[in-house]
Formats: C-alpha cells, sequence, structure tokens
C-alpha cells in the first residue's frame, strides 16, 4: 500500500542548519494534540471500523494515515536538525507527555470521515499559521508541500462522504 500523497518531491531537509525558532514553529504539528501523529493515530482507528462497511475505503484510509507517517519522519528530521528534539509532547516545549486524548473515537462512516475532515482542515489552517511565522525558506517550501498532500486527503475525505450520504 502507497501513502496517499501528491506526485512531487518533498523538499531536501539535508542542507538545513540550526534554526530554534522554525524548530519550535513546526513542532506543533509533529506530535502534538493536533500534529502528525494524532492524525495517524485516528485514520488507522477509523480503517478498523471503516472495514466493516468498505474494505477500500478503508484501505483509502489507512493510505492517508501513511501520508501522515511520512509526514512525521519530515518533520522530525526537520526539527532535529534546526536543533530541536522530536519529543512525543501535548504542547511544544513542556514536559505534558503526549496521549490520544483527541483521536476521534468514532466508529461509524459519517462520523469519522466527519471528524477527519475536520482534522484536515486544522492541519492546513494549523500550517499556514506557520507560514505566517516563519522566516526560514528551506522550512517554508517543506511545509508548503506538505499542505498540498493535506489538501488532497481533505478533497479525497469530502468525496467519500458524498457517498455515505447518499
Amino acid at each position: 500500500m502507497k501513502p496517499l500523497i501528491c506526485d512531487l518531491p518533498y523538499p531536501s531537509v539535508e542542507s538545513l542548519t540550526k534554526d530554534v525558532r522554525s524548530g519550535n514553529i513546526i513542532s506543533f504539528a509533529y506530535a502534538t494534540l493536533r500534529g502528525e501523529l494524532t492524525a495517524t493515530l485516528q485514520y488507522t482507528y477509523h480503517h478498523f471500523y471503516l472495514s466493516n462497511y468498505d474494505a477500500e475505503d478503508a484501505q483509502l484510509l489507512m493510505s492517508i494515515a501513511l501520508a501522515e507517517m511520512k509526514h512525521i519522519d519530515i518533520l522530525g528530521e526537520s526539527m532535529l536538525k534546526l536543533g530541536v528534539s522530536p519529543k512525543y509532547v501535548q504542547y511544544p516545549n513542556t514536559q505534558a507527555f503526549y496521549n490520544t486524548s483527541t483521536v476521534s473515537q468514532s466508529t461509524t462512516p459519517q462520523k469519522m470521515l466527519m471528524d477527519d475532515i475536520q482534522g484536515e482542515m486544522n492541519a492546513i489552517c494549523d500550517y499556514q499559521k506557520m507560514l505566517y511565522t516563519l522566516k526560514n525558506e528551506q522550512i517554508e517550501a517543506i511545509i508548503q508541500r506538505i499542505i498540498l498532500d493535506e489538501q488532497l486527503h481533505l478533497e479525497t475525505l469530502k468525496k467519500m462522504l458524498e457517498r455515505y450520504a447518499k
């Protein structure tokens, strides 16, 4: 199974150098309560329940989870190069470790998809806010590329929801 991502390369993280400010900004998308880790866990959970309704759609949710895992990898590697530890915390720069309290526990197709759509809209909004505060063009390019994937996920989920609404 392949991740559901745009057919465009991700900018390289190889040449990133220490920039703690940018690392702290992108850490919000990494493994916080509204970050990529939460999205990965939510899509995986919803995949299990959606398989009771439609195996193909369930696999589609898992392919989105794989894309979110790719984002975790890119963000974590970027954070390390920028000089920020990629910790699993509720909020950046805290010792309040990550928990699953914001992972949707919905089990019906329409509610799961609505929760997933809301998650993608939040992610896009959060990434766009980051772009306003970032001053590192390399990181901006990475975030812009991730946004393209999130927009693809949003459109895919909306189409799925239309089918379940009928």
